[in-house]
This record gives structure tokens, sequence and C-alpha cells, in this order.
């Protein structure tokens, strides 16, 4: 199964920094395991939100130039609260640094004028075809949706 854990990006300043939003509802089925009297968005899920935000960060800077945008490491990653459904989430995402095949981000999750979660990591960026090319065509595919789906997330200024 596939998630996709933001629901819109609220404003982008290409290559250093980005801002989406996440809705939480308890129609997302991983709810009702985690935890069934208590349902929150798992800790790994809120990770994957600033993740998520920031390699749509890498792939507008760099015109789409890959196909995989994969975590490297993250670092000081700290929860500090729940996220529940009913609630929504603002990621902001800071640029470190922003390479050919690495990048590097700060970011944070906030609900309110609650802090959720926050953390330091890094992004690699690279194409199947790069080891192997007759998955030049799998990269070509990823990289069109990838571009729709951006169409869908995108704030209309950008």
């Amino acid at each position: 199964m596939r998630f996709i854990l933001i629901d819109k990006v609220l404003s982008l300043d290409s290559g250093k920094h980005i801002q989406t939003i996440k809705n939480v509802s308890l129609a997302e089925e991983y709810l009702g395991d985690h935890f069934p009297t208590f349902p929150v968005l798992p800790g790994v899920l809120l990770l994957q939100g600033m993740v998520e935000s920031a390699s749509w960060l890498v792939r507008e800077a760099q015109g789409f130039a890959h196909s995989m945008i994969l975590m490297e490491h993250t670092r000081n990653v700290k929860y500090k609260s729940f996220l529940a459904p009913g609630m929504q989430i603002n990621y902001v995402v800071d640029v470190k640094t922003l390479e050919d095949n690495i990048s590097s981000f700060r970011a944070y999750g906030q609900s309110g004028d609650t802090r959720i979660v926050e953390a330091r990591f890094a992004l690699r960026h690279f194409n199947l075809a790069d080891r192997d090319d007759t998955l030049a065509g799998a990269d070509a595919q990823v990289v069109e949706a990838m571009k729709k789906r951006w169409h869908l997330l995108k704030p209309n200024h950008v």
C-alpha cells in the first residue's frame, strides 16, 4: 500500500523552503491499528510527511530531473506530541544543502501552536537508468506521474 502524506503545498521558495499541510481523517486505514482505542498518526508517517514535502522541493528545484528521491539518513528526530483524526499538520521544510544527487534539510510539523515533530534529514536523488539503461522508461513514467501529482498539490502562484 502507498500513502500520500501531504494534501497541499501552501508555499514554495524554489530550492530553499516549502510549506505543506496534511489533514488527518479517521478514514485512513492505518489509524485503525495505531492505536485502536487512541488513534494517532504513526510517528514514522509524521517523519515521512516531512520527507515527502522535501522531495517536492527537490523535484521542483531540479526540474523533475530524478525519478527516485529516497531518505539517506535522519538526525535528531523528536516527537513532541500526538496527531489525532480531525487535526491538521503544517510541515515546514528548509534546505540546508541542495546538490545534484543529495540534499539535506531541517523540518518540523506543527498543529496550531503545538510542535508535533522535528528532524534533520538527507535525501538521495537518482534515476534507475543510472545503473541500468533498460530502466529509462520506468524513470520517464515515474517522473510523468510526479509532474501530474505536482499540478494537484502546488499552490496556484507557483
